[in-house]
């Protein structure tokens, strides 16, 4: 797959999952709401190790520079 995730996409991705994953531990959120948050955060940590956003390439987005 064809890499379309700049340095800076990734760099959000991964702060926000580190985020979700402190509030989590901190049982700042529980319950249903909280599981969710995890999934969201694993895949935004999926797609910034791998490169690729499966959600941009049906709109032709990328914000790697070229």
């Amino acid at each position: 797959m064809k890499q379309n995730m700049g340095n800076l996409d990734k760099a959000i991705r991964v702060a926000v999952a580190v985020i979700i994953a402190v509030l989590y531990f901190t049982h700042v959120i529980n319950g249903t709401i909280a599981i969710v948050l995890l999934v969201f955060a694993a895949v935004f940590v999926l797609t910034s190790a791998v490169g690729t956003c499966p959600l941009y390439l049906p709109f032709g987005i990328s914000t790697k520079k070229e």
